[in-house]
């Protein structure tokens, strides 16, 4: 089973990555964008076809390793 997790700063955290590339794409002409936050997606193969399971897992991985739970939120999605 594949999962997929996706990890991104809390609001109110500074993104000063996101502010860089912000700054770049208006350099760009790309004037009509507002706003950028930078994340990042963990993509595992996980052995189980039970699908709790492996969100139950995949939430274990984020809160001790994958995300910061204190500066980051993260969302799970399972791709049978």
């Amino acid at each position: 089973m594949k999962i997929s997790i996706n990890v991104h700063l809390k609001k109110g955290v500074l993104d000063p990555q996101g502010k860089a590339v912000l700054q770049a794409l208006k350099t760009l002409g790309f004037n009509e964008v507002e706003d950028v936050r930078i994340g990042k997606q963990i993509l595992i193969d996980i052995n189980t076809n039970d699908k709790k399971e492996a969100i139950t897992k995949a939430n274990e991985m984020a809160e001790k390793l994958l995300s910061n739970p204190v500066i980051e939120n993260y969302e799970i999605e399972v791709k049978e």
